[in-house]
């Protein structure tokens, strides 16, 4: 809003010309959506106490868990309004990828709502069951990869140090979209469990994902590094600002002991976001690396429901795996820290295949 608004001054007053530069208005995206969070973050936090949203927790988790009954949750409400907010503010509104990301995290976000408000009703944490709740966030996935295909965007999967393998999947590009995005929403619901990890994590793969979109928008940047020139989708990189600054701010309030959750509605809206940046600036297979901390976490529910099943004994303690770290003697903040850590060098791994080709 503001690009259009301040930008056409440049022509009389030379410093309005700052405003054509991604870089500056992502860099103001992250900071309007920090101090949204700031501003607002009590405010929401208070009114969530006061209408009695408070998180229920599982009998079957850790035991250390227990005295986080009650703290209130639905906190991914903060995280939306500061992300659209930034973003609606900083991006140029006449790009329809910036809309398109807009749209699925907060399609996303009301599948998580809905879910959250269902166990608050039923006073459990049974709300959407996983038939629904996959089914849901699998329609909005395909949603956005038709409207993708409508723009003619590119159907081509490319594969980090492998520049000359590039698939053309057509159509089946849908089903690609639709496994990334709602998988990944998953991946991030799975993540978010214990004070700050999810949002820290989400954190540092928006700041990878803001400079892969911006190299795939500039046309000479992406030529040096040899990856898909796209244009318009370097606008997404305010989007992804606004992200860091949003998740910056909520972390305020998660970091341990946390004052809010975020809930379904702020970790399905935030995957389902991440996947939707990957798919944007191509980067669908190195999504596997950047979000590598989401991945391992949502492979190790996989694998202790599988040898379950299978062989009727259990991989880990307790899954997700940062649970089973908890249950072997580790506590909460060193979990998270060191997951922290983890999800900084995945992040370290990714940017270096820029130039590994």
């Amino acid at each position: 809003m503001l690009y259009h608004l301040l930008f056409p001054l440049h022509e009389s007053m030379a410093a309005f010309n700052v405003f054509r530069y991604i870089t500056f208005r992502a860099a103001l995206a992250a900071l309007t959506a920090l101090v949204v969070s700031l501003a607002f973050g009590p405010a929401v936090i208070a009114t969530l106490r006061r209408l009695s949203i408070g998180q229920n927790i599982r009998d079957v988790g850790p035991e250390s868990h227990q005295a986080k009954a009650g703290t209130p949750t639905m906190g991914g409400l903060l995280i939306l309004l500061a992300l659209t907010i930034a973003t609606l503010l900083w991006a140029r509104l006449d790009n329809p990828f910036v809309w398109m990301v807009v749209a699925v995290a907060l399609a996303f976000g009301a599948i998580g709502f809905v879910d959250d408000y269902r166990k608050l009703r039923r006073g459990s944490n049974e709300g959407l069951s996983v038939a629904v709740k996959f089914i849901l966030t699998c329609v909005v996935a395909a949603t956005f990869a038709v409207a993708l295909l409508k723009l003619e965007f590119e159907t081509t999967l490319t594969f980090p140090f492998l520049k000359n393998l590039v698939l053309d999947l057509g159509l089946f590009y849908v089903v690609l979209v639709v496994v990334i995005v709602a998988g990944f929403s998953h991946a991030v619901n799975f993540t978010d469990g214990l004070d700050g990890l999810a949002i820290g994590a989400t954190l540092v793969a928006g700041a990878t994902f803001a400079i892969f979109t911006y190299i795939a928008g500039h046309s000479l940047v992406a030529d040096y590094l040899q990856v898909a020139y796209l244009p318009g989708v370097g606008e997404v990189t305010v989007f992804c600002g606004a992200l860091v600054g949003a998740s910056l701010g909520f972390l305020w309030f998660n970091s341990h002991p946390a004052e809010v959750f975020m809930g379904d509605v702020g970790s399905l809206a935030l995957g389902g976001s991440i996947g939707a940046v990957a798919i944007l600036c191509k980067q669908e297979a190195l999504l596997l690396l950047v979000g590598g901390l989401f991945v391992v976490e949502i492979l190790s529910v996989v694998l202790q429901v599988a040898s379950f099943k299978l062989r009727g004994r259990r991989v880990f303690l307790m899954a997700p795996i940062h649970h089973h770290f908890e249950l072997a003697g580790w506590k909460e903040s060193k979990v998270v820290v060191r997951f922290w850590i983890l999800a900084v060098l995945f992040s370290l791994l990714s940017l270096s295949t820029l130039k590994l080709r």
